[in-house]
């Protein structure tokens, strides 16, 4: 909970912060580095460690920022982060700020699984009903996950709809189990 107040704090300040030509560009670029702290123990070590001093972190940060376009005042803002010890926040400033974005845009992002991949028009038909029940231009990312065995898992934010039959197995074992 503490986690995502301070990421939305952050993500919020740096949304202000911003000229509207450059927010597309941060946006990229916090969700490169938010995607690299998840996946390189490496980097994590680096912003972690008190073996390597700010000047070193800001440094390994605010380059792999360049690389990715980071604007000038986004390599500021990575440069707070690692002076004001948020930099393991990166991942979820990334998500916040995506968040702050996509409201500013009016748009909606989903997340949409099934069990096999679904077809063109199955996923233009969803997608079409999604924009339709929510009233707002929707970016629906869809992903296979087999263990749902057949259905749809639909997440919309924090919301999750989840017709899929182990989600269904599931809720019927919670329920029989229930004293």
């Amino acid at each position: 909970m503490i986690k995502t107040a301070v990421a939305r704090r952050y993500a919020q300040a740096l949304f202000e912060l911003l000229e509207p030509t450059s927010i597309e560009a941060m946006r990229g670029t916090l969700n490169g580095l938010g995607q690299a702290m998840k996946e390189s123990v490496s980097l994590r070590h680096v912003v972690a460690s008190p073996a390597f001093g700010v000047e070193e972190k800001t440094g390994v940060l605010t380059n792999l920022g360049a690389r990715l376009g980071c604007p000038p005042t986004g390599q500021a803002f990575l440069g707070q982060l690692v002076k004001k010890h948020r930099v393991v926040f990166l991942p979820e400033i990334a998500d916040a700020f995506a968040r702050l974005v996509d409201k500013a845009k009016g748009m909606q992002q989903v997340t949409v699984s099934s069990a096999s991949a679904l077809s063109a028009a199955e996923q233009d038909r969803i997608t079409a009903r999604l924009r339709d029940t929510l009233k707002r231009e929707v970016e629906v990312m869809f992903h296979v996950d087999a263990s749902h065995l057949a259905g749809l898992r639909i997440t919309i934010g924090s919301t999750v709809v989840d017709s899929t039959i182990r989600g269904r197995l599931t809720t019927m074992r919670t329920m029989l189990t229930r004293e």
